[in-house]
């Protein structure tokens, strides 16, 4: 099979390789590329080595012919066409077996270099049995972790936790899937999202939205009126492990195993780097990230200021000219690449400008005995806007961040629809979305509605 796919991929490279030749001239740009290609190749081979237990040699030949595989059966995706049931390749990595629902197709398959097999459903019909669990997703069963498409028995696997076996055949016939086209396996599995947990990025808690304040060895700093202790929270998952409001307006989260801290703050787009937190002078720039109004940024006016919300006063906080609104609480702020603290509350808005209030992030780390997560790059240039008088804490939202219904850290399936500056888009593949994300930016996963 392997010299087969080669030499049909092989011809296919050498027309293309020598159009490539007479067009390209070498440059100092591209032997840089060519030196970040072979090192992520590199690295890409290392990690293989680990994980499957093989020499980085045998992971090269492995991922060449995993390539060559690739290239073959897209091509036989389009030449088979409804009669195409899906693909796999063997435990080597080395077999590529095409299933197919009509026999008279297998001479096809075997030409490009593939094992046929034949089936009684094609992909097509697996597609869309599965696509009617998808329709029935929010009347699963809890005790239902997931369930997909299994090319290699033809037919839908829905996973069961143990004593849900019952409930989850009950709810995949409901859901109008024949009995002989889906089979219950029990699974341990207990999936949530593993999330990067980033500065100025959502949280959520309840009904409401925040934002994280700083990465911390085991979690987030945030602002004490997001959460009292114990509350849970999502994206990341975790819980409120200490919290003061008022008197202060600070707190910690303890995340989840499977997130992990990042010394990143959302620059919204792109990141800042956080290497420590060494404290800024009045007067010096402070740029803030939250998950309503983004990067935004101002000047440190006061240092010790007492402000009195309704719920009463908060003191030791920084005063600042940078505009903040509900949502943004909790988000960080910093100087350079130095944090400085976390959203608290002020007055004012991002179109008329404000007076915004940060509680200092040295006295969280001090209080909990938390560590700051640092790394050692480079801070952005930053910019600034103006002020204003009474004062609120800026609070959680129940609101969506700007873009429309789209939100990140949210799984949409098959045929989901959300709108995203001011266009409606459709999903064209299942994911959960990330920050970046958004549906203009990967035509991959949206498609305009």
């Amino acid at each position: 099979m392997n010299r087969k796919i080669l030499a049909a991929t092989a011809a296919a490279i050498t027309g293309a390789g020598l159009l490539t030749a007479i067009a390209l001239t070498p440059s100092a740009s591209a032997g840089q590329e060519a030196a970040s290609g072979d090192q992520a190749q590199s690295e890409m081979l290392a990690a293989m080595a680990r994980d499957f237990k093989i020499s980085p040699e045998q992971a090269k030949v492995r991922l060449a012919s995993e390539q060559r595989a690739a290239i073959a059966d897209n091509t036989l995706k389009k030449q088979l066409g409804t009669s195409y049931a899906g693909s796999w390749l063997d435990g080597s990595g080395t077999t590529l077996t095409v299933a197919v629902t009509d026999a008279a197709q297998a001479d096809l398959v075997r030409a490009a270099g593939a094992t046929p097999k034949t089936v009684a459903r094609s992909a097509a019909d697996l597609d869309a049995a599965k696509l009617r669990l998808d329709a029935k997703s929010t009347k699963a069963p809890k005790n239902v972790p997931g369930w997909y498409t299994d090319v290699v028995t033809n037919s839908i696997v829905v996973l069961a936790n143990a004593g849900g076996e019952a409930a989850a055949k009950s709810w995949a016939a409901e859901s109008g899937v024949p009995s002989d086209l889906f089979r219950v396996e029990a699974s341990t599995e207990q999936p949530r999202p593993l999330i990067d947990i980033i500065g100025g990025n959502a949280y959520t808690f309840g009904s409401g939205r925040c934002s994280i304040g700083f990465a911390v060895e085991g979690g987030f700093v945030t602002a004490g009126h997001c959460g009292t202790t114990g509350t849970r929270t999502s994206n990341p998952s975790g819980s409120v492990a200490g919290s003061s409001f008022p008197g202060n307006d600070y707190a910690w989260v303890r995340a989840d195993a499977g997130n992990t801290p990042r010394a990143l703050v959302n620059r919204y787009p792109g990141t800042v780097p956080v290497a420590g937190s060494t404290e800024a002078a009045v007067n010096s720039s402070v740029c803030r990230s939250g998950s309503t109004t983004g990067w935004r940024c101002g000047t440190i006016l006061q240092k010790n200021t007492s402000v009195t919300y309704p719920e009463g006063t908060i003191t030791g906080l920084t005063r600042t000219n940078a505009c903040a609104e509900p949502g943004d609480s909790g988000g960080s702020w910093l100087t350079g690449d130095q944090a400085q603290g976390v959203t608290s509350g002020g007055s004012g808005n991002c179109t008329s400008g404000g007076t915004i209030y940060f509680q200092p992030v040295t006295e969280i780390l001090s209080v909990y005995n938390l560590r700051l997560t640092v790394s050692g790059n480079q801070p952005t240039t930053t910019t600034r806007p103006t002020t204003t008088t009474p004062t609120t804490p800026t609070g959680p939202t129940t609101s969506n961040p700007p873009g429309g219904t789209w939100a990140p850290y949210t799984y949409y399936g098959s045929g989901a629809t959300a709108s995203y500056g001011g266009s409606n888009y459709r999903v064209i593949q299942p994911h959960t979305s990330m920050p970046g994300w958004e549906p203009p930016n990967v035509p991959a996963l949206w498609e305009l509605a």
